[in-house]
């Protein structure tokens, strides 16, 4: 299959070498797990438990709020010890709503756990429900709930489904081994997608850099004619979907727009896994593999875990840190997240654990740019990152916003080439963020002034309706008053005569 070439990229040291040898094991289960119930792009799930219930693995514990949400499940058996706020696994470290399990230890699954012996009899529309109801979102790292993308097939003319096995991300490996390992299970994931969204041509794309992965693939895919797994670069950021769609049909999505655009949706490996378990078994996204690695862990390893564990029992469980690290990171080392603590949780969108030490994370104080250019040629989305932080640092966020901001996909790529060190990525980031909150901002003004005008309109025709009232009181009283001058007339008349 003939691939396509696409500007810019960066070849980190990949790292992979630490952990990808490493079996996924199964993380013995904690003494408390942390559920938060915002693990998904769109709205939170409503709890619907209560303290002191019990539970079943796999049993409902967060509802779904409207179509961009996904539901939370029991990731084992238990009782439920607390429901209130608990530090997220994110950059800010704020507080979520978070549902706190007590397992039993028996993991026992909930009876009506129950899969489809044929899922290829199921009409698209019934797929996506089941996914939807499981609570699958997309496992490399966007969580958008996969039922919404598997829809796509009602508005868009879909012609294929693209695999996303590149995992370029240096350190990362869970997809890696999930691939080597269950590479039945994966396809059949993926073929039940394809199912749903009615294409019939899948391509399954690996980097270079995992053999394994693309001798297990296909082999699996043997036999089938509509498959291609395909071989790809060995480039950063391979794994953003808008590029590995174009390195692989040739087409350019538009700016702002999806993928499907032309014709083409993109998920995950661990997406296509949780699809086969939710259908063929009935079983929700409870769990996920995620790569703990990095040289200040003792073992690196790939590992099973319940959604809800803390970081520091995988930590424990991988033998600790052999030397305290500069840096720990939740996803991979270049768009990846700090962890501020220990005690986060697992969430489902979490690939990998990284701590690093001080050699591999090559921190090193920023100094003025030297226009060199060299983020420009990095970029795969053919911007100019050095006059956007330009902007940035002076407070014109309109100005960088008209030079691309928004088109840009926070892969670091310039960050990582930049010989000033110039924290390029988090200028951008700041950006996005302090625009979106201009947007909230500006979008609450606008509501606020819709509410005010309706309350006046209201207060307004609140007094027209007491006007009226009043004008119609005052008619109806000189109405009486009148005819009560009438009947005194006639009866002053009546005595005369």
């Amino acid at each position: 299959m003939k691939l396509f070439r696409i500007r810019g990229g960066v070849h980190p040291d990949d790292r992979k070498t630490l952990a990808a040898g490493r079996p996924i094991e199964d993380l013995p289960l904690p003494a408390l797990l942390h559920i938060p119930l915002q693990q998904h792009i769109g709205a939170p799930a409503q709890p619907v438990v209560q303290r002191r219930q019990l539970v079943a693995k796999g049993e409902l514990i967060g509802r779904a709020q409207g179509v961009v949400s996904a539901p939370i499940h029991a990731p084992t058996s238990g009782r439920i010890v607390g429901l209130g706020s608990y530090p997220a696994n994110h950059p800010s470290g704020l507080s979520v709503r978070t549902v706190t399990l007590q397992p039993d230890g028996e993991d026992r699954w909930h009876p009506d756990i129950r899969g489809v012996s044929d899922p290829y009899v199921l009409e698209s529309e019934e797929i996506a429900r089941r996914v939807a109801e499981a609570g699958i979102v997309g496992m490399g790292g966007a969580t958008f709930p996969s039922a919404v993308k598997l829809n796509l097939r009602t508005r868009y003319p879909l012609r294929s489904l693209v695999i996303n096995g590149s995992e370029c991300e240096p350190y990362l490996t869970c997809d890696d081994r999930l691939m080597r390992e269950q590479s039945d299970a994966v396809l059949d994931g993926i073929c039940i997608m394809a199912r749903a969204l009615d294409v019939k041509h899948i391509i399954i794309g690996i980097e270079g850099n995992k053999p394994e992965a693309l001798a297990a693939m296909s082999e699996a895919a043997a036999g089938f004619g509509t498959i291609d797994v395909v071989k790809l670069p060995t480039r950063y950021p391979m794994g953003s979907e808008k590029h590995l769609v174009q390195t692989l049909t040739g087409r350019e999505t538009p700016a702002r727009g999806l993928t499907a655009d032309i014709g083409v949706v993109v998920h995950n490996p661990s997406t296509a896994f949780a699809v086969h378990e939710a259908l063929r078994y009935g079983r929700p996204l409870v769990s996920r593999v995620v790569t703990v690695t990095g040289a200040a862990i003792s073992e690196p390893r790939n590992l099973r875990v319940p959604i809800g564990t803390k970081v520091e029992d995988l930590i424990a469980y991988c033998g600790g840190f052999l030397e305290q690290p500069e840096r720990l990171i939740s996803g991979g080392p270049m768009m990846g997240q700090p962890l501020r603590e220990l005690r986060v949780p697992i969430m489902k969108g979490s690939n990998g654990v990284l701590a690093l030490t001080q050699a591999e994370t090559r921190l090193r104080e920023p100094s003025p740019c030297i226009r060199c250019a060299s983020c420009v040629d990095a970029c795969p989305c053919g911007l100019v990152p050095l006059d956007m932080a330009a902007h940035t640092r002076v407070g014109d966020l309109e100005g960088a916003v008209t030079r691309g901001l928004m088109d840009c996909i926070g892969c670091g790529s310039c960050a990582y080439v930049c010989p000033a060190h110039i924290p390029l990525v988090q200028y951008f980031n700041y950006a996005k963020g302090e625009m979106a909150a201009r947007g909230r901002a500006k979008q609450k003004q606008t509501e606020t002034k819709r509410l005010a005008e309706q309350r006046s309109e209201r207060i307004e025709a609140q007094k027209l309706a007491k006007r009226e009232a009043m004008a119609k009181r005052k008619r109806e009283a000189e109405a009486k008053k009148k005819a009560a001058a009438e009947v005194q007339k006639k009866a002053e008349a009546a005595a005369l005569d």
